[in-house]
């Protein structure tokens, strides 16, 4: 199973909000596209942080099942 924790989101490029986010400083996530190991998502607030790197399956669903409306606790 490849490494699922990045410690430092600063070393990969490309970073990117969604369209939904705003500039007022708000509570974001920031995914990155084409990383082979998966999808990567970080705190926009924390942009030196730790990654979580979700399977790419895994993470298309939970975004679609958002997208649908569907809350999560």
């Amino acid at each position: 199973m490849a490494d699922r924790v990045i410690p430092n989101a600063a070393v990969l490029r490309g970073w990117r909000k969604s369209s939904h986010s705003n500039d007022q400083g708000g509570s974001c996530l920031e995914i990155l596209d084409g990383h082979p190991a998966g999808v990567p998502v970080r705190d926009s607030k924390a942009p030196e942080g730790p990654v979580l790197v979700f399977p790419s399956a895994g993470w298309t669903a939970f975004a679609a099942a958002v997208k649908d409306g569907h809350s999560f606790p």
